[in-house]
């Protein structure tokens, strides 16, 4: 299975064969290194001092889940964020922020409950979902991002 890795600098989609991905990649576009970039079909963590650089600079669509590990209504709707961000590789970046330990962000947002789910594209807040909502309503949202 590969593993897609969006490069932070030019944007361009990375396929790492399962194979080599013990090894430090690079971009095959520019040549940038991959190390720490986010993966694409993977729920990705995040933290506030990585916004800037994996957020509002993403050359893809972004979901950023806000929850708090003791939230039940986040752990429910957990594996259909984690199975959308499978179903999108290469067409969605999927975060999550823990609320309790990354606060700038959530103030920034004026997250006031969680779950809340950002839908943001080229830097900037299309929609928001705020609750445990079922994953059709995830997924139409998605789609209304990724075009």
């Amino acid at each position: 299975m590969n593993t897609v890795i969006v490069c932070p600098q030019c944007g361009a989609k990375n396929r790492i064969p399962e194979d080599k991905q013990h090894l430090t990649p690079k971009c095959g576009k520019c040549g940038t290194s991959l190390d720490g970039a986010p993966i694409s079909g993977k729920v990705n963590s995040l933290t506030d001092g990585g916004f800037n650089a994996l957020v509002e600079q993403s050359k893809l669509p972004v979901l950023l889940d806000f929850f708090s590990p003791t939230c039940g209504p986040c752990q429910m709707i957990a594996p259909a964020i984690e199975a959308l961000a499978q179903e999108y590789t290469g067409k969605l970046l999927v975060f999550k922020m823990d609320t309790s330990t990354q606060q700038m962000t959530a103030a920034r947002f004026q997250i006031r409950g969680v779950p809340t789910l950002l839908f943001i594209k080229n830097g900037e807040v299309v929609d928001q979902l705020v609750g445990a909502a079922p994953r059709g309503d995830i997924e139409q949202r998605i789609q209304n991002i990724v075009g």
